[in-house]
């Protein structure tokens, strides 16, 4: 059985303009993994693609609410009923529901200091931003790494450190979580924006900038680029 990565012991970080760009896959290459799923969640991991991922703390939604949206969406075709279930998702994460422990700046450093580690080596980290109950990360993956190890291996160690910082135990992520894959430049541009515009749609503060944890703080003046 293959093992994920050890990342027990994270400790300075990599910059991924140290390091050249993750080897691409091809579509047609006979290790290559195409679309599955996990639940009612499609996912799509091959080498080389640029996906922005989405998890969300254990307690973030409410177990009532979503067997209610369950019920509303019901008569609606697949396709619709996913779309505007994530919709719902995205607006009632950003109301900080449950007990919101990436509040807490220890925690919240162990978080962004999980994405960065890893960066220029296992993957490229283009942009995120750790919000009060969720945390969004855009990566370009590589071959040895998918995205499901990488977000395995972010959640494994930051569930470990965060519970103890925060003395407790228990579940701290929701076993699933939301990607989608870039499908071009403007794409790409229109989600580094929606992240690092989180904290200011959700009424924390008033320029991206201002967020302590997300790359908005480090991003060059200018803004984004498409």
């Amino acid at each position: 059985m293959e093992r994920e990565p050890n990342t027990r012991g994270l400790g300075g970080l990599a910059s991924s303009r140290q390091s050249p760009p993750p080897t691409r896959l091809a579509a047609d290459a006979p290790d290559a993994v195409e679309w599955f799923s996990r639940g009612y969640l499609p996912h799509r991991d091959l080498g080389g693609l640029q996906q922005s991922v989405t998890f969300r703390l254990a307690d973030s939604l409410p177990r009532k609410l979503l067997a209610q949206w369950s019920a509303e969406l019901a008569h609606l075709p697949e396709g619709k009923r996913q779309t505007e279930r994530e919709k719902r998702i995205r607006t009632c994460l950003d109301q900080s529901h449950g007990a919101c422990w990436l509040r807490d700046p220890r925690v919240a450093e162990v978080v962004e200091n999980a994405l960065l580690h890893f960066d220029g080596r296992r993957y490229r980290l283009l942009a995120w931003c750790v919000m009060p109950n969720h945390v969004h990360g855009l990566v370009e993956t590589c071959r040895e790494y998918p995205l499901p190890k990488v977000v395995h291996a972010w959640k494994s160690y930051t569930a470990s450190e965060a519970n103890k910082r925060l003395g407790r135990k228990g579940a701290f992520w929701q076993r699933e979580y939301h990607d989608r894959y870039m499908r071009d430049a403007e794409h790409l541009r229109r989600t580094i924006e929606y992240i690092e515009l989180n904290p200011v749609k959700a009424g924390l503060v008033p320029t991206p900038g201002d967020w302590r944890f997300s790359s908005a703080r480090h991003r060059p003046v200018g803004g984004i680029s498409s």
